[in-house]
């Protein structure tokens, strides 16, 4: 299957869709600056020991919780400086979600990567206007969604004059409450753009503790390495000191404690599926 040869610069460093995976990982959302700092520079030193490049994630706004009593933010200011002070403290580009047009010139000017939730992933002036900012572009493929229609996210984004984009996939929903990742949608979307696997929300249930969300991450690994082996460009996940005490997503959320072995692991099978990822069948 043709893959594309489009990659998605990030920084002059970090370029995505190059011979090393980058990893786009931090807590689920803005708590607070030193949990922020002490994530962003455990998984750095992680991330350069194993090979890959680093983006600091963290959400500024928790926009679709399952239920308004869930946290949310601590404001939007006050996350967009946490964001700054710690992308300045460890050198290190960031990402994070953005739900309203509006939204988009404010946070690019913070950070280097926006990125598109699932559910949004078809709203046009969305797209236009996170693409207009000039910033790279992250495309979560929406649950709903058939892998080859995202290539019309992508088209949305470059007509705008940007080129720097990439798709992530995060499982479809299968019934309520759960959600299955089809492994062909990698190689699918990767004729399209850069493709980087969400091992975090690929093992969330959505709303399955009734007002919030679920999730299983003890099958985190599993996925992540079957994703590893089809030699897809990044990985995103999310990671917590204490995930019970998480503020949001804990139930799926990877221990920080356990990320250095991670992702030794997602490196390892991560080489072997590069070596593999034109393998001719005819």
């Amino acid at each position: 299957m043709n893959r594309t040869d489009q990659k998605m610069k990030i920084t002059e460093k970090v370029v995505l869709g190059e011979d090393k995976p980058v990893l786009f990982a931090g807590p689920c959302a803005v708590e607070s600056y030193d949990i922020c700092l002490e994530i962003g520079a455990k998984v750095k030193a992680w991330a350069e020991e194993h090979g890959f490049s680093y983006v600091f994630k963290a959400s500024f706004d928790k926009a679709n919780r399952t239920s308004s009593s869930s946290f949310r933010s601590i404001g939007m200011d006050k996350s967009l400086e946490v964001l700054q002070r710690v992308g300045k403290a460890l050198e290190i580009p960031l990402v994070t979600d953005i739900h309203e047009s509006y939204q988009a010139k404010e946070v690019a000017e913070v950070v280097d990567v926006l990125q598109i939730p699932a559910f949004l992933c078809r709203q046009t002036d969305l797209l236009l206007a996170a693409a207009e900012t000039g910033k790279a572009v992250k495309i979560k493929r929406g649950q709903f969604m058939a892998p080859e229609d995202m290539q019309f996210a992508v088209k949305k984004v470059r007509s705008a004059g940007n080129n720097n984009v990439c798709l992530t996939e995060r499982g479809y929903s299968l019934g309520y409450h759960n959600l299955v990742v089809d492994m062909r949608a990698l190689p699918i979307m990767r004729q399209f753009a850069p493709v980087v696997f969400d091992i975090t929300h690929s093992v969330q249930q959505p709303g399955g503790q009734g007002g919030s969300s679920g999730g299983q991450r003890e099958f985190a690994p599993f996925l992540a390495r079957a994703a590893a082996a089809t030699g897809v460009d990044g990985f995103f996940i999310e990671t917590h000191p204490e995930p019970a005490k998480a503020l949001s997503d804990g139930p799926n959320l990877i221990p920080l404690h356990r990320m250095g072995d991670f992702l030794t692991m997602l490196k390892e099978v991560w080489t072997l599926g590069r070596k593999y990822q034109d393998f001719p069948i005819e």
